[in-house]
């Protein structure tokens, strides 16, 4: 587990890649505000987190990248849903505060120009 990444994942960089190539500028991983978005438009007042399925817990029912270990259930089980709830409370705060949320899925990759148009869409 010490190996899994928090910061700069593959699906995180191909994200910012994306956006940079858009014209957006953006700023990394505010520490002060909750749960350390992963991109930051502050004179927007936009957030993005980039999840990853399996670890979020993506709950669309076509995601394969989102299925539970088949051991140590009790555990990942727990596991997974603290994260999803803490991500859930985390977007919360942020939009009480006045923040717009977005929350793009590591699935959701595979479909650039989709992704594309749903990042415009909400930096616009």
């Amino acid at each position: 587990m010490s190996l899994i990444r928090s910061k700069d994942t593959r699906p995180e960089i191909a994200v910012r890649r994306l956006i940079f190539s858009l014209g957006f500028r953006y700023r990394l991983h505010a520490k002060d505000l909750p749960g350390k978005p992963d991109i930051v438009f502050r004179s927007a007042w936009k957030v993005i987190f980039i999840h990853g399925c399996f670890w979020h817990l993506h709950a669309a029912s076509g995601c394969k990248l989102a299925r539970l270990p088949k051991s140590n259930v009790d555990f990942w089980s727990a596991k997974l849903n603290d994260n999803r709830k803490r991500d859930q409370s985390n977007a919360r705060k942020l939009r009480r505060d006045g923040w717009k949320v977005l929350q793009i899925w590591e699935c959701e990759l595979a479909k650039p120009e989709q992704l594309k148009r749903r990042i415009v869409s909400f930096l616009q």
